[in-house]
């Protein structure tokens, strides 16, 4: 089985107890920080598709970027490229952690979610 990848942000307490999680769970994955190098839109389509969600579930709503850029505001009347551009540009507005697994995608942090995806594996 090839190794899930964590999109994170190491400051990010939410984060923090997703990698815990998956530690006590055994499992490694490949980390990738989302502001030090976030995913180009065109990975974040394909994590948003694989998602299942709707597009604004992808935004960190609790962040600056998104109260400062006035995106409570702006999202609802933007193209879905448009907000992925957004989101690619600032690794901080996006919703974190996300876990790719070979079979799915979860956006957040949630234990029954994990424990879920790893009993499916």
């Amino acid at each position: 089985m090839t190794a899930p990848t964590l999109y994170h942000y190491p400051g990010c307490s939410t984060c923090k107890n997703a990698r815990k999680w998956l530690a006590a769970h055994g499992v490694e994955p490949k980390l990738i920080d989302l502001v030090a190098t976030p995913p180009s839109a065109a990975t974040l389509k394909k994590l948003w598709k694989r998602s299942g969600l709707p597009i604004a579930k992808l935004f960190n709503t609790s962040g600056q970027s998104y109260r400062g850029g006035g995106f409570k505001e702006r999202l609802p009347s933007m193209s879905d490229d448009e907000a992925l551009a957004a989101l690619a540009a600032d690794g901080k507005l996006i919703k974190r952690p996300i876990l790719v697994t070979a079979d799915r995608v979860l956006v957040g942090f949630r234990d029954a979610a994990y424990a879920e995806a790893f009993a499916a594996s």
